[in-house]
């Protein structure tokens, strides 16, 4: 049993951008060509792309589903899509597309009902993502914080069916500070499924950090601005994760030994 190291690709206006704690107005354009990116990840040994269509996530409409499309029918492994995804409707819209699973968050808050009737039809197929601010929930492209603790809504969604749980810490995310461990083991504790973890990696010392919480049942960790900005290749981080060994890390990678 081992940890998935899974490479982000945030859409915003068709370009692949990196967030700051999830403010639109810091965003940073890594790529203007998305599906090369993708391509890119899936070259250095991807097997799942984590997307997320940010306009989507503030609107409700799936306004980057030309390029996720292309993505999807660009490359031979899976692509997970999250963002604006607030009906069955629309989430098995996405998975005609050929789309292996779909992320929901507000959903789960508004329309729990929905979100159980999802999972029904498609099993294996439905995560939930819970993005949280100080512990509580946040939707509708982070821009809402509700009073729901990360939690409740973990022990909810995991009796409905769902796949997995994605926790992101936003104000651990693109900020390169390293995960929020206490808050993800506090999720782990309730969650009884697999949890995939998102926000804050900085090093590979980070992802070797996360080894210790399998057990567990973190399943996978998501990573954006530390593959972006360079701190280390995605090669280079399946290598570390694969063996578990800090002897592989390479020395200017060690600066938060746990």
């Amino acid at each position: 049993m081992t940890l998935e190291v899974i490479p982000a690709i945030d859409l915003l206006g068709g370009q692949c951008v990196r967030l700051w704690q999830g403010d639109y107005q810091q965003a940073s354009v890594v790529s203007q060509d998305p599906v090369e990116q993708a391509r890119r990840w899936w070259q250095e040994g991807a097997t799942r792309l984590h997307v997320v269509d940010l306009d989507g996530a503030k609107t409700g409409d799936p306004t980057n589903w030309p390029v996720i499309r292309a993505m999807v029918q660009a490359l031979p492994i899976s692509v997970q899509v999250g963002g604006g995804i607030r009906s069955v409707r629309s989430a098995e819209q996405w998975l005609d597309q050929g789309v292996e699973r779909v992320i929901v968050g507000t959903m789960a808050v508004e329309n729990p009902q929905e979100l159980q009737q999802l999972c029904q039809r498609h099993p294996g197929q439905i995560v939930v993502g819970i993005d949280a601010r100080q512990g509580k929930v946040a939707t509708r492209g982070w821009l809402e914080t509700t009073p729901l603790l990360a939690t409740e809504l973990a022990q909810q969604v995991s009796q409905m069916g769902s796949a997995a749980i994605i926790y992101t810490d936003i104000q651990r995310d693109g900020t390169l500070e390293g995960p929020n461990l206490e808050q993800l083991q506090a999720v782990l504790q309730v969650a009884g499924i697999p949890v995939i973890a998102s926000g804050g990696i900085a090093s590979l010392t980070d992802l070797l950090s996360l080894l210790r919480l399998v057990p567990q049942g973190l399943s996978g960790v998501i990573v954006g601005k530390a593959l972006y900005s360079g701190a280390f290749s995605l090669t280079e981080a399946l290598r570390a994760v694969s063996s578990g060994r800090w002897q592989d890390i390479p020395p200017d990678n060690q600066e938060r030994l746990v």
